[in-house]
């Protein structure tokens, strides 16, 4: 039977009259983070899930999404390593093929250049050979001071033509063009919704919409979507409303223990109903999470909210 092709799900058009059949399979699939504690009490997260990594400044919304990259792609690169960060997590799972990152205004060595001055070396590596960089910033930076020389590549990151800019697309019908060319079966880290919401002449309920339809198309793909949004930079009603339209949210802050005089990381599960409906009780709570250079981002505790 002739399946049709799929239509990009930022553009508005007909709702198709019933759900592939590969919908149905998906969504019974889980997906590891590679976060081993996080993984073994969640069981993994939902295939075809959209997740909003939200987050104070420095958080660990960033190094949540960095780490899962890298501990999810060894294992095609050292899979006894790999199995050790599933945290012994109950199969089976499904892994993404390979990590597609979409960045509205950050180059592809800024990505790699923070990655290997955070991470020891082999995080930078594992993640250089698994990477499919997706850059939409000409059109970011399209109608703003920024000079062309500044936000223009000479050369595509993807292939050895000259880059294509596309001055009348805009930068979210462009980042809705560059996910739907690699969403399948991937992870695939969108960096950032920040950057939307506070460029001039992207209207928020465009970016609600971008968000719902990619929830949306996500179902046929598989594999997971992180968007990235740092707190408080939209209106209240916008950032409710962007939780709103994604599968699940998982809210980094930072806190103050009341047994330690220094700042912790802390990661709280603020909505995911097929995550938090199978935790027990006593562990829908607080994760307590640090960063290090040699193992990423870990949780290490969780605590009673």
């Amino acid at each position: 039977m002739a399946t049709e092709s799929p239509r990009p799900f930022y553009f508005p058009g007909p709702v198709p009259p019933r759900t592939p059949p590969r919908e149905a399979a998906v969504s019974a699939a889980r997906v590891p983070t590679g976060v081993p504690d996080f993984d073994f009490l969640t069981g993994g997260l939902p295939a075809g899930s959209v997740v909003l990594l939200f987050g104070a400044a420095g958080a660990g919304h960033q190094e949540f999404a960095l780490t899962s990259a890298v501990h999810l792609m060894l294992r095609y690169d050292d899979p006894r390593l790999h199995e050790f960060y599933l945290g012994n997590a109950k199969g089976p799972f499904v892994i993404p093929e390979s990590v597609v990152y979409v960045s509205t205004s950050r180059s592809r060595e800024q990505v790699m250049g923070e990655l290997r001055g955070a991470f020891d070396g082999s995080y930078p590596g594992v993640l250089d050979r698994h990477l499919t960089f997706r850059d939409v910033s000409s059109s970011y930076f399209a109608d703003t001071p920024v000079p062309t020389s500044w936000s223009s590549l000479p050369r595509s990151l993807l292939s050895g033509a000259p880059a294509q800019a596309a001055p009348d697309e805009g930068p979210l019908h462009a980042l809705a063009n560059a996910v739907e060319e690699s969403g399948e079966n991937h992870l695939v880290i969108i960096d950032s919704l920040t950057d939307l919401l506070v460029r001039r002449g992207v209207d928020g309920a465009d970016v609600l919409t971008f968000a719902k339809g990619l929830r949306r198309r996500a179902k046929e793909w598989g594999g997971l979507v992180y968007l990235l949004l740092s707190e408080g930079v939209a209106p209240p009603a916008i950032e409710q409303a962007v939780m709103d339209s994604v599968d699940g949210v998982l809210h980094f802050s930072w806190m103050v223990s009341p047994t330690h005089s220094h700042r912790q990381r802390a990661m709280l599960i603020e909505k995911f109903m097929p995550v938090l409906s199978r935790l027990p009780a006593e562990q829908q709570g607080r994760f307590v999470i640090r960063v290090n250079a040699k193992n990423g981002l870990v949780t290490t505790q969780y605590e009673r909210v």
